[in-house]
Order: structure tokens, then sequence, then C-alpha cells
């Protein structure tokens, strides 16, 4: 830029630049708003491959600045053909989300406002708000009045938490001395549980070793004969027993471990009982559904989504303890930069975790409960469990597709089984092939896991979007596209080596 010449760019911070921005948010809201109408304009699964993005980008950041004008364009242009589209109706892979409207609103404000809620002083309406919604999500799922709850980003942090909790109650030597000081302790948890539990016990020097996976039944709850066996073996060779991970919808099938009978267990043997209830624990809001939380009144935390099936943007994940003095004592640690004078009223959530800085997550998920209210949200979650039961109707009547695990809620887990196919090896070749397919074509996206070694295709239903036309079309895919599956498994079978 010549000397004397003015920049059209805005200083930072100054009138014109909000200005700018005033106008500048206007067109996004516009295209949030189109987007959220019509997402489904685009393939759902991105069709980007690895570095796609990345050549388009400069290998430095500019050195002059250049206004809002051009950021969504550029996003347009850059960003978008490589993001899979989880906000649409199409997409039905591992947990279907939504970030519904008055979420992004809620967002959107939460942005502006730029609160950091680490003590109540910092902003007391973040924490009283925050405690409150809480106290209203906690009705909704019949959980006991007296749990304090508390909002993290991710269940993988509110299981982190837990789990540190449950370590305190039994070893509280270890978070002053370290890991040296205390006993080897013990963990269990089904061998369908989440990942996180392991990445858990890796963060908090546990060890994957120590944690013990319990197996499951016919239906992938676990085996509470089991759990009880071997907590009485690592009793015996002097190893320390101190909790339990259960689940309320594991993730490959959504099942539903025994919570009561495992409860019994953990009150027995004096262990800390954590329910990773992150998906389906919001099913128990609808009346009719409340037994998915059945025992969770005994246990000593629960972990619940509302970014999962509550229509809450991520990321927003509440954990409720029955001791929160536990939790506390396990992450208290308050530097004098941020003493105050305050009552008993006064909470510093900064206190029950890792977190010093902490977002205003509680405003979209007051905004959500606000504008649908229970009524609106018991309604969306019985339609997508009909849309659900729907589906696992239709491959219980195909001649060429089956089911593959109990369906609870709103996730179905099959594969295709053609008549002409028995070997076990050919018919996951051609259900890997067929997921390929489906996802490619652009019109849904779904996810696999696998069962008792069989590869198996999931269709999970949680979009406030999703209707019998896309889940219609997800049907027609499979039809269509199998024949395609099957030569393709077929030439492999007779490829040479």
């Amino acid at each position: 830029m010549d000397e004397g010449e003015q920049s059209a760019v805005p200083v930072p911070g100054s009138d014109a630049d909000i200005a700018s921005f005033r106008q500048e948010a206007h067109r996004a809201v516009d295209w949030i708003a189109e987007y959220l109408r019509s997402s489904d304009r685009f393939p759902v699964m991105s069709r980007n491959r690895p570095g796609m993005t990345s050549d388009l980008l400069p290998s430095t950041a500019p050195e002059e600045g250049e206004g809002l004008s051009g950021l969504l364009g550029d996003f347009e242009r850059i960003v978008l053909p490589g993001i899979s589209h989880w906000n649409s109706p199409e997409f039905m892979a591992y947990f279907a989300i939504s970030g519904s409207p008055p979420g992004i609103l809620g967002e959107m404000v939460m942005a502006g406002l730029n609160v950091n809620a680490m003590v109540w002083q910092t902003s007391p309406a973040a924490t009283e708000l925050e405690q409150v919604v809480l106290g209203w999500l906690r009705d909704m799922l019949g959980l006991p009045h007296d749990r304090f709850g508390i909002l993290y980003d991710t269940a993988s942090i509110g299981i982190l938490c837990a789990l540190a909790a449950a370590r305190e109650t039994i070893a509280p030597e270890v978070g002053e001395a370290g890991l040296m000081a205390g006993p080897q302790l013990r963990m269990y948890t089904s061998c369908e549980a989440n990942l996180v539990v392991d990445k858990a016990a890796v963060t908090l020097g546990i060890g994957r070793q120590n944690v013990r996976k319990i197996p499951v039944d016919g239906e992938f709850r676990m085996d509470v004969a089991a759990l009880r066996e071997a907590v009485a073996e690592d009793r015996r060779n002097g190893l320390s027993p101190f909790c339990v991970v259960a689940t309320v919808g594991t993730t490959s099938t959504t099942s539903i471990d025994p919570i009561a009978s495992i409860a019994d267990v953990c009150e027995l043997e004096g262990l800390w009982l954590h329910v990773d209830a992150a998906y389906a624990g919001t099913a128990a809001i609808v009346p009719e559904l409340r037994w998915v939380l059945d025992g969770c009144d005994r246990a000593d935390s629960v972990t619940v989504n509302p970014h999962k099936w509550l229509f809450v943007p991520l990321d927003c994940s509440a954990l409720y303890v029955r001791r929160p003095q536990a939790l506390r004592s396990a992450f208290s640690s308050l530097g004098p930069y941020l003493q105050y004078e305050h009552d008993e009223r006064a909470v510093d959530l900064m206190d029950y975790g890792p977190q010093l800085g902490r977002r205003f997550r509680a405003l979209k998920l007051w905004f959500v409960l606000k504008a649908y209210g229970l009524d609106g949200i018991k309604l969306t979650l019985r339609r997508h469990i009909e849309l659900a039961q729907g589906f696992e109707d239709w491959v219980s009547s195909s001649a060429e597709f089956e089911l593959m695990a109990p369906r609870p809620l709103s996730t179905v887990c099959f594969r295709a089984r053609p008549p002409d196919f028995r070997d076990q090896e050919t018919l996951n070749a051609i259900n890997s092939r067929l997921l390929d397919l489906v996802n490619a074509s652009g019109d849904a996206y779904l996810s696999r896991t696998v069962l008792n070694g069989a590869f198996t295709l999931r269709l999970a239903i949680g979009h406030l979007r999703t209707s019998t036309a896309e889940v219609q079309r997800v049907k027609e895919l499979l039809v269509e596209l199998l024949p395609q599956a099957k030569l393709a498994a077929g030439r492999t079978e007779s490829s040479p080596g």
C-alpha cells in the first residue's frame, strides 16, 4: 500500500468494524437459515479427498487484513466442499444430531457475550442459569432431585471427571502425591462401552490394562454375573476395584445395560457406579421410555448429552453426581487471583472439572428448552422412534436384509444377507462395499460397526428434519446398490491372491 493510501479494512474493534459485522452477520444468518431449510442440497458426506482443503489455503497467514466482506464467499468456496453435513436430515451415521434454530441463536448470543464462566463472580447469571437449567433437565429425566449438575463440552470429559471423583473417594492420596502413592486401581465396563472409557483411564493414569472389559449377553448388555466374578478375582489378586462404568445406549447397538443389577454389585462391593447415558438418556423425557434410566437413581454419576438427541448444537454434555464434594475435592485449586468474598449460594463451577475457563453453554440449552418445551421435545423423540421402527420392520420383512441387534430406540443395526451368500467373509465384503456406495451417493450417510465378527450397518435417526422421505430414500439406495455390492464382492473373491 502506498504511503498516504487509506485502507478499506476497518480497524479491529472500531465502529466501522462493528458496522461491517452487522452487515455480514445478516448475510450469515440468511445463509444459515437457508442451510437449515435445505441442507440436503449438498452431498451429505463430503466427497473431498485428503489435502483438497489444504491445497486451497495459503501456507502463511495474511499480512494485511481483508475485512469481513469476503469471508462468507471464501467459506463457501474453500470450506463447504469439505464438510460432511451432520446438520442434515440425511445424516443417519454415528448418532444423528441437530443444531436447532433456538440452539444456534443461543450459540450466537453466547459468542457475542464471550463470557468465561469460571467462577460465580465472572458472570453470576452464567453460573446460576446453568444450575437452574440442569435442574430442569434432571427433573425431565426423572433423576433424583439432590443430584448436582454441571456442563462440560462432551461426555469424554464428563466420564473423565466422574472417574476422577471415584478415584478421589478410594485413593485421595493420589491427587496430592501421584499414582505411586496409591493402590493399583481396577475399573470395569462392558466390551461394548464407548472408547472414551479407555481414554479417561489413560488420562488419569489408571491405564488400559486396568480397565476390565466385561462380556455381554445376547442383546449386547453387560453380563452382571461376569462382572461380579471379575471383581472377586481382582480382590483375590490384591488389586483395588473402585469403579464400574455402565452404559445406557451403547455406541454400536444402543443396548441398555441392566443398571439396577449392576448397582447391586457396586453397593455390595463399595464401587462407584457411573452411567454413560450420553445418547439414550434423553429418551427418558418421554414418559413411556422412562425405563431406560431404571436404576440410575442409585448411580453415583450419570452423563447425558443434550447435543446428541436434545437438539442443542455441539458442544453440551451434562454430568450429574450424587456426591459433588468428591468431584470438587478432585479438582478444586484456587489461586489468589480468583479469590473473592461470596456466600454459599455462589458456586464456582471451575472447581468441578479440569478446565479453568468455561463456556456459557447453559444459554443455548435454555433457549432450546424454552423454545420447544417438553411437549415439542417428546413429540420429536416419539417421531424418531417411529421412523426407526418402520425401518426395522422393513428390514425384518426383507428377503435380502436382516437385523443384527435389538432396537431399543432410534438406531437400527442391520446388514445385507442375500439368500445366495452365506460365507461370513463374503457377506462382510458385500456390506462394506454397500456402505461405501450408499455414502458415496450423497443422498444418505450411514455408519458401521462389527457385531460378533459381522460387518454391520447402522442407521441412526435423530435430526429434527428427518422424515419418512429420507428413510425411504435409504431403503431405495440399499435395494438399488446391493447388486453392485454383490458384484464387487464376487470380483474380490475371484481376483488373484
